[in-house]
């Protein structure tokens, strides 16, 4: 019988380097949220590759970053959590450096980096946007800060050398089980994965600190038999929760203007994702500070704040 090779591998870096973009890429689907805001991803979001004789069950982790409340504290102990249990790390960084060096919060990561024993990649993302010269002065920087096992250069975006990583991977993998059956791309169930596109379209949408002072609660996702229809209709409701009164009118916007462009958007997407049609309803309420409240951060499923 021919040998199976599998493992786990943790996406990690500063915000908005790429993590779910390389992370939706490599599985062919959208999965992990993305958007040009830094913080978009709050939750470790797992998918899975099978492809001939192996299979990689990637994490894609918040990007690192100061906290500035409990909810922070959450995400980045979601993202470090992560790094000891799996079989191997890739770092993103964006091809940028400060004044000539590497900037300080992917010094600070790089120290984090050092307390591991896991082999970690460097993958370098965006060379669609920086000369030759430019990267290979980078690798050479980055080469001399850390023992990578490998330091590879791609666009999540284009999809350009993104195979050379995949083959590095599959390198370090061990021999091991199908953790998953090979049809299946992810772990997180479907009401999840709708909040989180829910959540999407406000961070697209809205400016400033609003967007990130929102969660996503779906209390209702169930499936009903359309008149002549198949797939059946899937009915879903969701609550989008603010901080602010202020920050609700403008969640709601003129006329109920901005939630249904949110409920339009959002909905096409999660269409796209269940293969069936959707009716969704959206509701705001406030829950003032609820990123410093241990009990709703929690409640809106952040669990892990040890």
């Amino acid at each position: 019988m021919k040998n199976f090779y599998s493992g786990f591998v943790t996406l990690i870096g500063r915000p908005n380097v790429g993590k779910s973009t390389l992370m939706n890429h490599l599985i062919g689907e959208k999965i992990s949220i993305v958007t040009s805001k830094p913080q978009t991803t709050r939750s470790q979001i797992r998918t899975i590759l099978t492809d001939g004789d192996y299979q990689i069950i990637f994490i894609d982790t918040p990007g690192l970053h100061t906290p500035k409340n409990k909810l922070g504290n959450y995400m980045v102990h979601a993202a470090l959590n992560t790094l000891g249990d799996v079989d191997a790390v890739v770092y993103m960084v964006e091809p940028k450096l400060h004044k000539g060096n590497i900037p300080d919060g992917d010094k600070n990561i790089l120290d984090k980096l050092n307390n591991i024993k896991t082999p970690v990649f460097l993958a370098i993302n965006k060379t669609d946007k920086v000369a030759k010269p430019e990267l290979l002065t980078l690798i050479d920087i980055y080469s001399q800060a850390y023992p990578f096992k490998e330091i590879i250069p791609l666009s999540a975006i284009t999809g350009d050398n993104t195979p050379a990583l995949l083959a590095a991977l599959r390198g370090v993998l061990e021999i091991g089980p199908m953790y998953f059956p090979e049809d299946q791309i992810t772990d997180q169930p479907e009401r999840q994965i709708t909040a989180e596109i829910i959540r999407e379209k406000v961070l697209t949408f809205l400016q400033e600190e609003i967007p990130h002072g929102v969660a996503v609660e779906i209390t209702k996702f169930k499936e009903r038999a359309a008149k002549g229809k198949t797939p059946p209709l899937v009915s879903i409701d969701a609550t989008l929760y603010c901080e602010r009164d202020s920050h609700k009118a403008i969640l709601i916007g003129k006329q109920g203007a901005m939630l249904k462009k949110i409920g339009q958007t959002a909905r096409r997407d999660i269409e796209a994702l269940l293969g069936s049609p959707v009716f969704l309803e959206l509701w705001v309420k406030v829950k003032k500070n609820w990123r410093d409240n241990d009990f709703l951060i929690r409640n809106f499923g952040y669990n892990d704040l040890n």
